[in-house]
């Protein structure tokens, strides 16, 4: 089973993501709500995937993918937001893929992993 952290400044998003993906083939290791967090549970976890938030209160979601990618065993890492604008930058990042937060069911994030 593919092992997942969540992370969202938005409680609720965190909730319903984690329910989404608990009912596919994923297992929700954990969840942050800031950039910092992120970067030390993904440390501590070693999550295969992190789904992460674009906009956050400390660090964007682009810098925090820049920073997994430079752990010893980086996570894949899939982007999410509501707005779509984001999609295109995601080639030239850390990040794996792109998923809109309206989007998101286990069957679209197993997509975007390829």
């Amino acid at each position: 089973m593919t092992t997942v952290l969540i992370v969202d400044d938005y409680q609720p998003f965190r909730d319903s993501a984690r329910g989404l993906l608990e009912s596919g083939d994923f297992d929700v290791v954990g969840e942050a709500e800031d950039g910092h967090s992120a970067l030390r549970l993904a440390e501590e976890l070693r999550p295969d995937v992190v789904l992460l938030d674009v906009h956050m209160p400390d660090l964007d979601g682009f810098e925090v993918a820049r920073r997994l990618a430079r752990l010893e065993r980086p996570p894949r890492v899939v982007l999410t937001s509501s707005r779509d604008d984001y999609a295109p930058l995601v080639a030239g990042s850390a990040a794996h893929a792109f998923v809109r937060k309206d989007a998101l069911s286990a069957e679209t994030l197993a997509s975007a992993l390829g």
